[in-house]
């Protein structure tokens, strides 16, 4: 799967590391697999890995599927740009596919204001099959 970003300008040694280690992956990892991954190139404990997720988290070069606790680079062009993020994530082969979608965005805005609730951000995990899956 191709990464839509470049690499953002000014990250240390350790987040770009990490990102490049959740670009190369086909599946979201855990910072556990990322700690095991990066072993070789000087990661020792888990506390590394964190900071730099959080930092990239925060930049919106990496998303955090919170139903497997675990990370994807972010795949979508432009989505630090986007209030509203979707993921659809497969459960048989784990597939997971960013999605944007603005009619979703306004619509969860909306159902927040109702509340009396300001809605800054929000993430959508979809749990299912992809197509490959469902055909097979």
């Amino acid at each position: 799967m191709n990464v839509s970003h470049q690499m953002p300008a000014g990250l240390t040694r350790n987040q770009s590391l990490v990102l490049s280690a959740l670009s190369r992956a086909n599946a979201p990892l855990s910072a556990y697999t990322i700690l095991d991954q990066l072993r070789e190139e000087g990661f020792r404990a888990p506390p590394q890995v964190y900071r730099a997720l959080d930092k990239l988290v925060e930049m919106g070069a990496v998303h955090r599927l919170e139903s497997l606790n675990a990370f994807v680079a972010c795949r979508h062009p432009d989505c630090d740009g986007h209030e509203t993020v979707a993921f659809a994530i497969c459960d048989k082969c784990g597939m997971v596919a960013e999605l944007s979608d603005d009619d979703l965005a306004h619509h969860l805005k909306g159902l927040a204001k109702k509340t009396g609730f300001v809605l800054k951000k929000s993430t959508v995990e979809l749990r299912g099959t992809c197509a490959s899956c469902h055909t097979a």
